[in-house]
């Protein structure tokens, strides 16, 4: 991951003495990255859907949500004021 990383950009230092991180945070971590798109199916899928949008709104105070449903699925547009928020959103959620 680290060769990866460091292709992509040059500034990348491979180590942090002070905190013990092996990346520049901000080369994996785009600001902008803030939707999260989530496509859900089977027979509960709008139940399904519905849960994770009141989870999202719930957990956080200025969040925009939205799904579209088609006869095959359902896709959940969460987009989050902040990475941070989508981030922990994810992992608190195992998406």
């Amino acid at each position: 991951m680290i060769k990866t990383i460091t292709k992509q950009d040059v500034q990348v230092s491979d180590s942090c003495n002070d905190c013990g991180s092996f990346v520049d945070i901000g080369t994996v971590i785009d600001e902008q990255d803030t939707q999260l798109i989530l496509q859900v199916e089977g027979e509960t899928a709008l139940a399904d859907a519905q849960a994770i949008i009141e989870k999202a709104e719930t957990r956080f105070d200025s969040v925009n949500t939205r799904f579209d449903e088609t006869d095959n699925h359902i896709t959940v547009f969460i987009e989050f004021e902040f990475t941070a928020e989508k981030m922990i959103f994810q992992l608190e959620n195992s998406l």
